[in-house]
């Protein structure tokens, strides 16, 4: 008896494995699903933490008297840009929509033009900082321009990471078309005869 109750549920237990690798599967093909396999939450977490640092180096940049980016304050937004759009691709795999989608690539982009202009203004800092390293100025300016050597190169990884997600969230916005498979069975023909 013991043995055709173990029979029985290894049965349904084989058969709910194969119902969720069907609905796994069933799942990886919808578009939405496309976005969350390449595990947006995880690469939000490390455009927050590089929004982060940024805020946490424009507090040091705040105290120098020097031209830095601070003068534009780049930090402070370029951080609250990175900051958002960490926070959203967390929210988004959890919460996946397709609205939700769409939020992300609008700040992903809006956070991409922000990193094209504060890697531009950063290289017109080195030629200046440059400038001040070779008069022999003092040691901050060494310190200041680490700083933003530090900062150019975080916003290049941040640039990288952000093109990623643009492309898997327009993949993921791109097939938008509904498709219905009409499948026609025919009965087989009875052989009933009338007499």
């Amino acid at each position: 008896m013991e043995e055709t109750e173990s029979t029985t549920r290894d049965r349904t237990t084989e058969h709910d494995g194969n119902q969720a690798a069907d609905n796994m599967l069933l799942m990886s093909s919808k578009p939405l699903h496309r976005f969350v396999q390449k595990e947006p939450k995880s690469l939000g977490i490390a455009i927050l933490i590089f929004g982060c640092a940024e805020i946490l180096m424009g507090f040091v940049l705040a105290k120098s008297s020097n031209y830095t980016s601070y003068v534009i304050y780049t930090p402070f937004w370029q951080g609250a840009l990175l900051l958002v759009s960490g926070n959203l691709s967390i929210y988004t795999e959890i919460h996946p929509s397709k609205k939700m989608v769409t939020v992300c690539l609008a700040m992903y982009v809006v956070s991409l033009l922000g990193l094209v202009v504060s890697i531009g203004y950063r290289i017109s800092i080195f030629g200046y900082l440059n400038y001040l390293r070779s008069r022999r100025f003092p040691y901050s300016h060494n310190q200041l321009f680490g700083i933003e050597v530090i900062l150019f190169t975080s916003s290049l990884c941040v640039s990288v990471l952000l093109i990623f997600l643009c492309a898997v969230a327009r993949m993921a916005l791109k097939s938008t078309r509904t498709q219905v498979i009409i499948q026609h069975i025919q009965h087989p023909l009875s052989e009933t005869t009338s007499n």
